[in-house]
C-alpha cells in the first residue's frame, strides 16, 4: 500500500511562486477541498485569520493524476542548493530527435524565462551535445529543463 503525498515549496511569496510552478508545470490552482465551494469557505470554517491567508497556496494537476504541489511561507530565505529537485521534462526524451528535443527544451527555458525563472548553466553530454538546462525559479529553487 503506497502512502498519499504531496511536494511542499517554502517561499517568500507562496501564491507567486504557485503561480510560477503552475507555468513550468501546466498545473492548475488547486481546487477547495471537497464539501467547500471556495477556499474563502474553507478559511472562514476553519478560522483562518484575513493575514495568514496568503501563507499558503497549492496547486494541481488538472488532469487529477500527478501529486499536488504546496507552497508555505517562511521567514528564512533560502541558504543552500537543493538536495532535492524537480526534472521539468519537455523535451521528450533521449529517444526524441536531437534537434527536435533541443527545441522543446529551449522553448520551455524561454516560457520560464518570461515567467520569472532565471536561466543558471547549459550541460552538454561528454562529446558537447547540449542536454539539459540547470534553471531557478523566482526564489532561488533549482530544477532542470531535460
Amino acid at each position: 500500500m503506497t502512502t498519499p503525498w504531496t511536494l511542499t515549496f517554502d517561499a517568500s511569496d507562496a501564491p507567486a511562486l504557485a503561480a510560477f510552478w503552475a507555468v513550468a508545470l501546466g498545473y492548475v490552482p488547486a481546487p477547495p477541498p471537497a464539501g467547500f465551494a471556495s477556499w474563502e469557505e474553507w478559511y472562514e470554517r476553519f478560522d483562518v485569520p484575513a493575514a495568514e491567508r496568503d501563507e499558503l497556496a497549492s496547486i494541481a494537476d488538472p488532469e487529477g493524476v500527478r501529486p499536488g504541489i504546496s507552497f508555505l511561507r517562511v521567514p528564512e530565505p533560502k541558504t543552500a542548493k537543493n538536495r532535492v529537485h524537480l526534472d521539468v521534462q519537455a523535451g521528450g526524451g533521449r529517444a526524441v530527435d536531437q534537434g527536435e528535443r533541443w527545441t522543446r527544451i529551449t522553448a520551455t527555458v524561454d516560457r520560464l524565462t518570461t515567467a520569472g525563472g532565471r536561466v543558471v548553466r547549459v550541460d552538454a553530454r561528454g562529446d558537447g551535445t547540449p542536454d539539459h538546462v540547470v534553471m531557478t525559479d523566482p526564489e532561488g529553487n533549482e530544477f532542470c529543463v531535460v
